[in-house]
Formats: C-alpha cells, structure tokens, sequence
C-alpha cells in the first residue's frame, strides 16, 4: 500500500471520488442509495482514507449519502471538498467564487457531512473552461480560505482547474497543498500544472483520469493498442494500466476514481499492486493523446 500526502495529511494514493453517487448528469437523486452506501462502505473498509465530494454534487445528494453511510467517521478518513460552483434549476454548473459565497458553500459542506473541520477545500477556478474570462480575484478567495483555515473549519487549502502561474501564485498567497486538474494518459495538458506540483512538493490529484466519460475516455482508453500490450502482460484492465500510469508520473499524484460499483471499486483499488517497468512506460508514451474540453 503506497502513501502520499495532503500537506501533513497522509493519505493511500488510490482514494475515492464520489461524484458518481449523485443522479444523472450529478444532478438529482441516485436511483439506487442503498447501493451507492454499499459502495461508499466497501471503499473504507479496503482502507480508503481519501474520499473527494462536493455540496454541489446533487446538490446535497452525495454529502449526504457519505454522512448516512459513514458517520461517524473513522479518525483516519479525510474529507475533501470542492468550492467555488453551484447548480442551476436545471443542472447547469454555474460559478460561484465570491468570498461570501466560498464561505457558504463550506459550511453547506460542514453541515451536510456532519463534521467540524474538512480534511481539504479545493478552490475551483474556471481559467480553463474560459481562458481570459473574467472571474472573482484569486487573492480575494483565497483570502476567505485562509480565515476558515485559521478558524479550524479546513486543515488544508487546494487549488483546481487552474494553469501552472496560477499554481505558484497560490501557493505563495495561501500555502495552497494540492492541485487538482484534468489529466490522464488521453490528456497531458495538465503537465506543465503537475511540473509545478512537483516543484513545490504539493498533491496532485487528476480529474477525468481516464479522460471524460461524458466523450468516450474510457472506451478509447479500451481500444489502444499501446495500452492492450501492457494491459495482456499484467494480465490487468487496460483501464488499470491508465491509472498505474499516472501513478508512475510523480510519487505525489493521488487518484480518486470515482464508480457507483462494489466491483468496479475494487477493480481501481487494486491499481496500487500494479508496477509498469521502463519498458512498460515506454510502450505507454507512444499512446496518442485525444484531449477533451474541460
């Protein structure tokens, strides 16, 4: 079992991402709960101690399926969570990063998950989605972070869906821990965002780490020649080799796969028993990348 960390936090690099737990489109409710509680359970008792949420995911729907699954927590599971979006009537994904806003949304987040503090808060900007569009000052919301930090209300400060300067800005204005960013073998235009990562020894956290579902990442990733090979010689999913490889790119990279799957659960689990030798990554470098919009 390999480790990482938060900042002080340590974590197993192969959490839980929870989104799926949530209705269609993450919005509404799930159509199985007692499944999707299953699942949640299942993942604490393989030792995951790394479980990334959001009030928004529902909204409300996942939060509260972690507290009813979970509470009361085991003392080692840290709770990550997202700020900075909220939902539409219709499920729209509508940013939400005033400061007064951020400090709402984490204490929607303390509420509905039934804690006093939240292991990690990660700051979602949109300089990705919409490139010089106009958004709330990045000092003004980390500034808010800060106070909730300094209240005890988060141990820890991430930053998410931000280029590499905005990285080493936050870092120097907030002490920021973690980045959490698209990436996956399908998509390193992250790289230059996991290089600042590994300059300033944070957390790095890929999103969508088998390219987005919502385009085909997984299937793709099913049908690479490159990725078969190496897949056949583990005698492993050609998925599995898609997550051993970015666990292979820097020893502070932390997955959070996220399924509604007992199975499929265990499946990403086991991607930490799976070592890619050179001759491995080199087989893997020659896969071709098919990005997708963030």
């Amino acid at each position: 079992m390999s480790t990482g960390h938060i900042g002080d936090l340590t974590v197993r690099r192969v959490g839980y991402g929870a989104m799926q737990l949530a209705g269609p489109g993450v919005f509404g409710p799930s159509a199985d709960p007692e499944n999707n509680k299953k699942v949640l359970r299942r993942a604490v008792e393989l030792g995951v101690d790394h479980i990334d949420t959001a009030q928004f995911y529902g909204p409300d729907v996942v939060n509260d399926l972690i507290r009813e699954a979970l509470h009361p927590y085991p003392e080692n599971l840290r709770l990550v969570t997202k700020v900075g979006a909220q939902r539409g009537e219709k499920g729209e994904w509508l940013p939400a990063g005033d400061p007064d806003q951020i400090v709402e949304q984490v204490e929607q987040n303390l509420r509905s998950l039934g804690t006093e503090q939240l292991a990690m808060v990660n700051l979602r900007r949109y300089e990705l989605d919409a490139p010089g569009g106009e958004e709330p000052d990045l000092d003004e919301q980390l500034a808010a972070l800060v106070t909730l930090r300094e209240q005890g209300k988060i141990a820890q400060i991430g930053i998410s869906s931000v280029p590499a300067a905005t990285v080493r800005r936050a870092v120097e204005a907030a002490g920021v821990v973690s980045v959490q960013n698209p990436y996956s073998i399908l998509d390193r235009s992250g790289q230059e965002a996991l290089e600042a990562a590994r300059e300033h020894g944070l957390a790095f956290v890929p999103y969508f780490p088998l390219g987005s579902a919502f385009t085909g990442g997984p299937e793709k990733i099913a049908a690479g020649p490159h990725i078969a090979a190496v897949a056949q010689k583990h005698g492993v999913a050609p998925t599995q080799v898609a997550l051993a490889w970015l666990l292979a790119q820097y020893e502070n990279v932390l997955l959070i796969p996220g399924t509604a799957s007992v199975a499929h659960l265990e499946d990403n689990l086991a991607v930490d028993d799976i070592e890619l030798d050179p001759e491995d990554l080199l087989q893997l470098a020659k896969v071709e990348e098919s990005p997708v919009g963030h």
